[in-house]
């Protein structure tokens, strides 16, 4: 079971991944991102990864596509508070790079709004 709690902090929104990022999981995420983000365009869009606890190969699609419209619309999205599992993940992915990675999400708001 997974839930994606959100919550707006200036012009910085916040989801916070509950749970499981998967194939059954992704699908509730990519809608709900594009939802919010076509109701209100946000600078930036904060994934916040603390209590996540897994990530598949769907989770990382959904966020290379939250990256690009984030990207296109002059925003950005940075992702926090990744535990040691899910950060491995996207080492082994070769998405570290791809993404900005922050450690917890005060910083990840900060760089956000920057």
């Amino acid at each position: 079971m997974s839930d994606f709690p959100c919550e707006l902090s200036g012009n910085v929104l916040v989801v916070t991944l509950v749970g499981r990022l998967d194939t059954n999981t992704s699908p509730q995420l990519e809608k709900l991102l594009a939802e919010k983000l076509e109701a209100d365009p946000v600078k930036g869009l904060v994934i916040d990864f603390e209590p996540t606890e897994y990530i598949s190969s769907a989770g990382l699609r959904v966020l290379l596509m939250a990256a690009k419209k984030m990207k296109s619309g002059g925003g950005k999205l940075i992702l926090c508070a990744m535990s040691e599992h899910v950060q491995e993940v996207f080492d082994i992915a070769g998405f570290t790079p791809v993404f900005n990675i922050e450690a917890d999400r005060a910083l990840a708001i900060s760089a956000g709004r920057a």
